[in-house]
This record gives structure tokens, C-alpha cells and sequence, in this order.
């Protein structure tokens, strides 16, 4: 290969590479408002473990004014609460395994 043809090949590259870039923006910003929904989902999660008087306190109410309603909601989140923290040591887990490999 002389100089020209070297000169073009990295042209092409360079092309290609600005081309696929655009593509990846493209695909990468439809993955935008998921993303920003996941993060608001974690950070309200957070903020509740941060300060559970708040959802105990509503619970506490809720009995008090409707206790069928509060019994079935606390066994929902009973539930919930124990799925999440099952889901959690699978995913510690999953990612020992993989760290392993």
C-alpha cells in the first residue's frame, strides 16, 4: 500500500467510526427516559429506606382508619419487602459467580 492508499483507508475508517458513533447516540437516546425513570425509582427508594417512619406512620394511619384494607396492604408488603431482599442476594450472588469467571 503506498501513501495514498493508506491516506484513504484511514478516511474510510474515520467515516465509518463518525457513522457508527451517530447510530450508538441514536440508540443510547432512546434508552434516555428509562434510565431517568430507573433512577427516580432508586432514588425514592433510598429516601423511603432513609426515613421509614414515614411509610410506617402512613401504615399506622391507614389502620387505624380502614384496618381490613391496612392487614391486606401490610401482607402485600411483607411480601414486597421480602422479595426485594431475596432479590438482592441473588443479584450478590450472580455477581460473585461472575466475578469469578
Amino acid at each position: 500500500m503506498n501513501t495514498h492508499e493508506l491516506q484513504l483507508h484511514q478516511q474510510r475508517l474515520l467515516i465509518r467510526s463518525t457513522e457508527l458513533r451517530l447510530q450508538m447516540r441514536g440508540h443510547l437516546q432512546s434508552l434516555e427516559r428509562p434510565a431517568a425513570i430507573a433512577d427516580q425509582v432508586k432514588t425514592s427508594l433510598l429516601w423511603l429506606y432513609q426515613h421509614p417512619q414515614w411509610p410506617a406512620g402512613v401504615l399506622a394511619l391507614l389502620l387505624i382508619l380502614k384496618p381490613r384494607r391496612a392487614l391486606a396492604w401490610t401482607g402485600r408488603l411483607w411480601w414486597l419487602w421480602k422479595s426485594a431482599r431475596r432479590l438482592r442476594y441473588w443479584r450478590g450472588a450472580l455477581l460473585a459467580y461472575l466475578g469469578q469467571r
